[in-house]
């Protein structure tokens, strides 16, 4: 018998190979990954650092108006192209005191690619033209392999911040304490409307809005069904669903040209931001329970404790890329009863999104990626840099405050969720030279600067520094070692 056991101890001993090592040492690696939840090729997203605890609701709301924008149809489906049915935008907001017994939400947390990841990765190989069966699975499959199981760090239709579900007045005063004492627990909450880029969808920019709602902000998350993102499904009243995938030019009939594509686009994107506000505006004014009733996502079972919370009369526009051309498309004739907005978040304005409104008449804040202001582009015969610059200007010199910098080390995704969940793939394809997660915080604190001077008129932070550089500096060596400035080329500033 021993010699049996000695007999079969020599096949089986294990060989130390490097196919061995790799082999047990991906075994043990994806059984981690899922002891503990982490994705398999990608990063967590990190939680928020402000005052609260941040809740999440996604609302999707038959529009009062149903309308077509164009009479372009898919050459795929004969189904018109562009239309508004129904608007969807996630909302961000804070919640219990960071540190305290947050409030138990009853659903999951959301997922940053929400389902089904086919709709998604069908998206993505369209918008690089190889979408067939195929690469539409080798899509889904990568796309399942890098995000499939990544959470949004937000809990899902928990109280708003000083409800009095789930919170205490012991919580609430330690909350007072890290804001500075003065803040009123039943306060109205400023409101950030955001539009996403091409590419891009309600999920992309997460960490970046959620963190200010753990400031203090309650923000809308827009996705637009305009055929610039990969993929969305709109629910219909009688609980149908339909797909929208990415638009080009090429697949609708007739075939449009490209100014016309984009003006239609546009339009049809300021009438998702002006129904997302609508629908803010009646949470505020006492319908949250209506809004909870009529949501075809199922959620915001608390905004009926929303009244009178949400502060109307400071509601920014925000966007980037794409979507900055929109918010700043969106400030023509602000406020006003449909754009209510007191201010802007223009984050690299578009440099192929159609022509940038000029007709502002409200303080902005314009921030460029160092890769944005990098790249010398063409914009309708002028430097982009020079016309974003000589937009700002114009608003600075009409009499409302307004800014324009660079973000020293970053690129033009470093806004977005992508760095922080793939750092190192995304820093070697987009040049990125700054921390992930120092990149988005950098973004974070300006724009909560902007928010709160947006509040009182009092200037924070970089908001206080006069211009340090008329132009972009490419050749910049030595930029300051510390201080406010430290991360940042100002161009125009209403400081001296």
């Amino acid at each position: 018998m021993d010699k049996f056991f000695r007999t079969l101890r020599g096949p089986l001993r294990p060989r130390i190979t490097v196919k061995y090592v790799l082999c047990v040492s991906t075994i043990l690696y994806i059984s981690y990954c899922f002891l503990t939840g982490q994705p398999l090729l990608s990063n967590n997203l990190p939680s928020y650092d402000g005052p609260y605890n941040v809740g999440t609701v996604d609302i999707e709301i038959p529009s009062d108006e149903p309308r077509s924008f164009s009479k372009a149809v898919l050459k795929e489906t004969g189904e018109t192209a562009f239309r508004l049915d129904t608007v969807l935008f996630t909302i961000f907001y804070p919640s219990s005191p960071r540190g305290s017994r947050p409030p138990s939400s009853r659903a999951s947390r959301h997922l940053w690619v929400p389902r089904p990841i086919s709709l998604h990765a069908e998206g993505y190989a369209r918008f690089v033209g190889i979408s067939n069966f195929l690469t539409n699975k080798l899509f889904a499959l990568g796309l399942w392999g890098l995000v499939g199981n990544t959470e949004i760090p937000a809990d899902v239709d928990v109280p708003l911040q000083g409800s009095t579900s789930g919170l205490t007045r012991r919580d609430e005063t330690e909350a007072q304490v890290i804001l500075g004492g003065d803040h009123d627990e039943l306060s109205k909450l400023p409101v950030l409307v955001f539009s996403h880029g091409m590419a891009s969808g309600r999920t992309s920019y997460t960490h970046y809005l959620a963190s200010l709602a753990s400031r203090g902000y309650v923000v809308a998350a827009v996705e637009h069904r305009d055929g610039s993102g990969p993929g969305s499904i709109i629910i219909g009243e009688d609980g149908t669903e339909k797909r929208v995938f990415h638009a080009s030019r090429e697949s609708l009939d007739p075939v449009p040209e490209v100014e016309e594509l984009k003006t239609v686009q546009l339009g049809l994107r300021q009438a998702e931001v002006e129904e997302a506000v609508k629908v803010l505006d009646r949470i505020n004014s006492g319908h949250g329970a209506s809004v909870f009733e009529h949501n075809l996502r199922g959620e915001g079972q608390t905004l009926a404790d929303w009244q009178g919370r949400l502060d109307m009369n400071q509601v920014v526009v925000g966007g980037h890329s794409y979507g900055a051309t929109l918010a700043m498309q969106a400030l023509k004739g602000a406020p006003n009863g449909v754009r209510p907005f007191k201010g802007g978040i223009i984050l690299d304005p578009g440099k192929s999104s159609g022509p940038l409104n000029d007709d502002i008449d409200v303080p902005i804040l314009v921030i460029h990626s160092q890769s944005w202001s990098k790249k010398y582009s063409l914009f309708y015969g002028r430097p982009h840099f020079a016309t974003v610059k000589e937009i700002v200007l114009s608003v600075l010199r009409g009499g409302s405050d307004s800014w324009f910098m660079t973000a020293r080390g970053t690129a033009h995704t470093s806004v977005t969720d992508a760095p922080l969940i793939e750092p190192t793939l995304l820093a070697w394809t987009t040049g990125s030279t700054v921390d992930a997660w120092e990149g988005v915080m950098q973004y974070v604190t300006v724009s909560h600067e902007f928010m709160q001077f947006l509040g009182d008129g009092r200037l924070r932070g970089v908001l206080k520094l006069g211009v340090t550089h008329p132009e972009y500096d490419r050749g910049e060596i030595a930029p300051p070692a510390e201080g406010e400035g430290m991360h940042w080329q100002i161009h125009v500033s209403p400081q001296e």
